[in-house]
């Protein structure tokens, strides 16, 4: 053993010298040959996914040893396809509410000591998560089944017209086998079968690639804090127990509702007078069977959240398989019973798809405003004036994901229709409050639009007030006002990025009154906006059918604008990395409230990270420092915070660029609040943090007292120089939120970095202060 420790301690001294530079790109992704500034890099590990790559002259940096103290070895963990390079993804798009109501689980307010109340907070985030997927397979239904099967076919001019159902209508087919109501219907039901099956494929294919991928095994060690963020737990990136359990428990709801949607058509026509004794009996006992699976399906939503302290390993497996099998089991069943033959049995009119839609509806509603008062109750106990909506952020993206999801179930049931019901007069069409539900859509369009002017103008104000901050920073220069003007409103369009708590409040707010408002119209009245105001004012008259015209085309326009886009990015690398920014912010928390959301990208990123520097540190007794653009700092501090202590204090962190506090500070404080904050910045060797003015994604770190200027550092110069200059004899760009790298001082905080990771250094040489340069200090050179 002593031999061992020995050897070891001579090996240590090779590598004093050397500094790793590990840089992560933000979103939409960069090439390692233009991170590396060399058009020779070498893969050193990884795969297709996600990979590190180095200088091809610094592949064997640690077998040669260098007397030269600070020398830095730069490599470069590309993760872009991950999230955001593969064409496929681009599809997620129809997964949109799906992704947005598991962001809600994030973004709950900080609380210490109130276990109970945060359990609470993501029970309910995961039962309004559940009532959407109820909610994507009931439209399906409302499409196949009744739209299709029961009213087109049930209507000789509907079914003419597309001959493809020809051989399910009664007068078409002349009476044939499928063409009896229930027999058409059980056909139909393979269509929300085949999407339920479809969500569980594609959860289980990325459950297997994303969550089933192991982070490195550790135990909290006694002196780590891991009240102030959950992101230090050894099991945060482990989440393949529960994605198992919420998918079993989705695809089983999916089934369930095919299933019910099924036993009502048939039981409906068994109830009444003199209807078939053995039938209705048969009809009971299914419901109960459905019932009582669907209690299941519930209690298991409910019984578990996620376990963090530790990397559960255990997969609840009879659970996982047997679940959704029984469910399968009964949807065959009332297959069987809807198929069966009935007499005299015909279609009229629609399903009832108002009572589903309604319940679903007030729910959502529900489960929304109870989720409002215990974040509400979240915040009061650890007030953070940065927190988005004063804590209230949770609640009001579930709001938002709720209505995508009613916006786009109510999109393809209006479409479907229109297509189907060529002279608007054949067929019933779809539920009450789906109509209603898109006629509110024009109002909440019009309160976003007062909204965006008022916005416009203080964006204006604002730009007008900055063009004297403008001309004082740059003294001695030739006064081009427009160019004043240009970086002026730049500026302005950045801090734009700051009013996204409020437009969140305004739509969240008004789409939840709004839709009461129609579910209440649709109750009460039965019939569309149209008929419910005939009797009235002219005026009322005339703004209700606008109202519920425009609102039919504008959901389906938006749902076609959905898919075309999706396609076009699948097609089109410069719309697909559009796309797969989108995905690269919204997909970076893991699926805990949702298993059919895309998945977790980090799962994979951020243990890649934690595994090289551990190793490397390990491996050369060496230090180094992770730099991270936009969403790569957010990458690099999840993975900062998953190395142990000791391990934390030979990583120096350099962020640019980063939305670690102007977003994820203010919409996910319990993870990325002040004091998650400043916990990493002591736990860390040292950090600091770019920004300019002109970004408008990242922004200064924030920490309280002495904390706040030793990590941010004075706002950047942007553009680096006004006028011509002997160093920019060409106008110098407006960088924004690229290319920090050309700015000399991105160069000058990686060097007193270095410097100052440095255990021993030459004599004469002394590692540099990292507190902040005085104020006023230019941070590059004219």
């Amino acid at each position: 053993m002593q031999q061992r420790s020995k050897a070891r301690a001579e090996q240590v001294p090779e590598f004093q010298g050397l500094v790793l530079d590990l840089l992560v790109h933000g979103v939409g992704g960069a090439t390692p040959e233009t991170m590396l500034d060399d058009p020779r890099t070498v893969q050193i590990t990884g795969d297709d996914t996600a990979a590190v790559f180095r200088r091809a002259d610094d592949v064997d940096a640690e077998s040669r040893p260098d007397t030269d103290h600070g020398r830095l070895v730069p490599e470069v963990y590309v993760w872009r396809n991950g999230a955001s390079g593969n064409g496929t993804r681009a599809l997620w798009l129809l997964l949109l509410p799906f992704m947005v109501v598991n962001l809600a689980h994030w973004m709950r307010p900080t609380a210490r000591g109130r276990k109970r109340t945060v359990r609470l907070y993501g029970l309910l985030v995961r039962l309004a998560g559940l009532t959407l997927t109820v909610l994507l397979v009931a439209a399906a239904c409302e499409v196949a089944l009744d739209l299709a099967a029961w009213q087109c076919a049930g209507t000789r001019a509907c079914a003419e017209r597309h001959s493809w159902l020809g051989f399910l209508s009664p007068d078409v087919s002349e009476g044939g086998w499928w063409s009896r109501p229930g027999r058409r219907v059980a056909l139909a039901a393979l269509v929300p079968a085949a999407l339920t099956s479809l969500l569980w494929y594609l959860s289980h294919r990325t459950w297997s690639a994303y969550e089933s991928q192991e982070p490195m095994a550790r135990r909290a060690e006694p002196e780590e804090d891991t009240g102030r963020t959950a992101l230090v737990r050894p099991g945060f990136w482990y989440g393949r127990r529960l994605v198992a359990r919420l998918r079993a428990a989705h695809t089983t709801a999916g089934l369930l509702t095919v299933a019910a949607t099924l036993s009502s058509t048939a039981a409906r026509f068994d109830r009444r007078p003199g209807g078939p004794a053995l039938l209705d009996t048969l009809g009971w006992l299914l419901y109960a069977a459905l019932a009582a699976t669907a209690a299941v399906v519930v209690w298991v939503v409910c019984r578990r959240g996620r376990s963090e302290n530790r990397l559960d390993r255990e997969l609840d497996e009879h659970l996982v398989r047997r679940l959704p099998l029984a469910a399968l089991v009964l949807l065959v069943l009332a297959a069987v019973y809807a198929g069966w033959e009935r007499p005299g049995w015909e279609s009229a009119g629609r399903l009832p798809g108002d009572t589903a839609f309604g319940g679903l509806a007030f729910v959502q509603g529900l489960l929304v405003i109870v989720l409002a008062a215990v974040a509400h109750l979240l915040h009061r106990t650890h007030p953070d004036p940065r927190a988005a909506m004063h804590g209230l952020g949770g609640p009001a993206v579930a709001t938002l994901a709720c209505a995508l999801g009613g916006v786009m179930s109510g999109g393809v049931s209006q479409r479907v229709s229109d297509w189907l019901d060529g002279t608007g007069t054949s067929l019933a069409g779809p539920p009450v409050l789906l109509t209603w539900q898109a006629s509110v859509i024009p109002l909440v369009l019009i309160v976003l639009l007062v909204l965006c002017g008022w916005l416009g103008r203080r964006t204006w104000q604002l730009s007008r007030a900055q063009l004297g901050a403008v001309e004082s920073e740059y003294p001695g220069e030739h006064k081009d006002p427009a160019r004043t003007r240009r970086i002026a409103r730049t500026r302005a369009l950045a801090a734009l990025t700051d009013q996204g708590p409020l437009l969140v409040a305004v739509t969240s707010s008004a789409t939840l009154l709004l839709g009461a408002g129609a579910l209440v119209g649709a109750l009460t009245t039965d019939k569309t906006p149209g008929e419910a105001a005939h009797d009235t004012y002219a005026v009322v008259q005339s703004a209700a059918e606008t109202a519920q015209a425009l609102g039919s085309w504008l959901i389906g326009l938006g749902f076609i604008l959905c898919v075309t886009w999706g396609r076009r990015a699948y097609k089109d690398p410069s719309a697909r990395r559009t796309i797969g920014i989108l995905w690269d912010l919204g997909t970076f928390w893991p699926r805990a409230a949702h298993p059919f959301a895309p998945p977790c990208y980090a799962e994979r990123a951020v243990p890649d990270l934690t595994w090289r520097m551990a190793t490397w540190t390990r491996a050369t007794g060496g230090r180094l420092v992770i730099s991270g653009h936009s969403q790569g700092s957010v990458l690099a501090a999840a993975a900062a915070w998953q190395l142990k202590p000791s391990v934390r204090k030979r990583v120096a962190l350099l962020t640019y660029g980063s939305p670690l506090e102007r977003l994820y500070g203010r919409w996910f404080p319990a993870h990325f609040g002040p004091a998650a904050l400043t916990s990493l910045h002591h736990d860390v060797d040292c950090w600091r943090n770019l920004h300019r003015l002109t970004d408008p994604i990242g922004g200064p770190v924030r920490l309280p007292g002495d904390c706040g200027p030793q990590v941010d550092r004075e706002p950047l110069k942007d553009p680096l120089a006004y006028g011509r200059t002997d160093e920019h004899p060409l106008p110098a760009p407006i960088l924004g939120h690229s290319d920090y790298q050309a700015d000399p001082a991105f160069a000058e905080e990686r060097e007193r970095l270095l410097a100052h990771l440095q255990p021993e250094l030459p004599s004469g040489r002394t590692a540099p202060s990292l507190d902040p340069a005085p104020r006023g200090s230019s941070a590059s050179t004219d």
